[in-house]
């Protein structure tokens, strides 16, 4: 869908847009590039899908590359990311780290030319964390961008990602909670959803319904969203657990489990098994892996749910929590990471940390709806103010015009 800067003014206001446009008259012929390891699936890709097309119209020179890697690079990459969100699970073995060394270098002999001519590069959490070190004559700054919770993670793992992370000029972490001391500047900006991408813009009734028709979903029933990648850590067993629980007092409620896949995630396959098995067929229990193009898919779902959970063990961000927000959605939010910058307990949504809890808060919603109506009302009022592209943006060139401006 094509946009433009008078789209964005005329649904937020001139106020958003125009702190933006002055930023990018100061930056105009800096070359800035964007690295992380997936062109589609995962909240990385969708940030990037947004922001870089808008950056561009802004006049600046932007580039977004995916690194490139065989499933065993992947495969240790997603343990890295356990690791690092505090999964107790096994260490790598040596040959991990050597196919993860060698894949970035390989990678660097690839990207040299774009990434040793830029002026700003952002690499995107750890999987092309070690580029850097393979570009030894690069001209610009390096900033490492890490959407996920580090608030403890495994300090093996953390000690040997940091010999790269301090090579870098800057890092940035969702919130405080998940920085580290590191020998840099660190920075904290929250992701951000688009309110003109094809998730987020406003769809007809006939649209929504006709979404329903297709899974079988029916609209006269009260439905339990969640959308998320099929991840331990958005713990898909548990949301099933909870909208069980709360069927002793709606026996009628329907639960949907909604989310694709991503090239840099091979746990997926696994954990959506683990769903089906739990579901045990229930027929009122629906479980769809969906391309990671169903933009509009997704957003007829949270349009016409009753609720939103992101039951989440742990969570860098969860753009899904703003996504349901801005939709005036009430979110019933694991009571972890990023979660909690979004979902203001009792204001917003819930904070839950068991299945009985998010049961609980399912009852109290189904049972007052102008409460409910109340929540998701300020939970898209939270949003257009702290969660979308423009502020996002906005955040990212203050950090590229300061950090240009110490090299003058």
């Amino acid at each position: 869908m094509e946009k433009n800067l008078s789209l964005y003014r005329s649904l937020l206001g001139s106020e958003a847009i125009e702190p933006l446009v002055q930023l990018a008259s100061s930056l105009q012929g800096v070359r800035l590039v964007h690295v992380n390891s997936t062109l589609e699936g995962g909240g990385v890709a969708e940030i990037l899908k947004e922001m870089v097309p808008l950056t561009k119209e802004l006049g600046l020179d932007v580039e977004w590359v995916a690194i490139q890697g065989n499933e065993p690079f992947f495969r240790f990459t997603k343990q890295l990311h356990n690791l690092l969100q505090g999964q107790k699970i096994p260490e790598p073995d040596a040959a991990s780290f050597r196919i993860y060394e060698q894949t970035n270098a390989e990678n660097a002999v690839r990207l040299e030319d774009l990434l040793k001519n830029a002026d700003v590069v952002f690499i995107h959490d750890p999987q092309p964390l070690p580029l850097l070190q393979n570009i030894p004559d690069r001209k610009g700054k390096w900033i490492w961008r890490c959407h996920i919770d580090l608030s403890s993670p495994s300090e093996s793992t953390w000690d040997y990602l940091k010999k790269y992370i301090q090579l870098y000029d800057a890092s940035i972490f969702s919130m405080k909670d998940f920085a580290q001391t590191l020998p840099h500047p660190v920075y904290f900006i929250p992701p951000s959803i688009d309110p003109l991408s094809e998730k987020n813009i406003e769809l007809d009734e006939e649209e929504i319904h006709s979404v329903y028709r297709k899974f079988g979903i029916e609209t006269t029933r009260p439905m339990v969203l969640q959308v998320s990648r099929f991840d331990r850590f958005k713990d898909p067993v548990g949301v099933i657990q909870s909208v069980r629980l709360a069927r002793s007092a709606f026996p009628d409620l329907q639960l949907v489990l909604a989310g694709s896949g991503a090239s840099d995630d091979p746990e997926g396959e696994i954990v959506f098994r683990e769903a089906l098995k739990e579901a045990d067929n229930d027929p009122n229990i629906h479980l769809l892996l969906l391309s990671p193009d169903s933009h509009r898919i997704i957003n007829a779902l949270q349009r016409g749910a009753s609720i939103v959970i992101q039951k989440s063990l742990k969570e860098g961000f969860g753009l899904t929590v703003s996504e349901a927000l801005w939709k005036s959605k009430p979110v019933i939010g694991g009571n972890c990471g990023g979660i909690r910058l979004q979902v203001i307990d009792r204001e917003t949504g819930f904070l839950v940390d068991t299945p009985m809890e998010a049961a609980q808060r399912i009852e109290f919603l189904l049972r007052n709806t102008q409460t409910a109506l109340e929540m998701g009302l300020k939970g898209r009022q939270l949003v257009k103010e702290k969660f979308l592209i423009t502020r996002h943006l906005k955040d990212y060139l203050t950090v590229i015009s300061d950090f240009l401006k110490q090299t003058k």
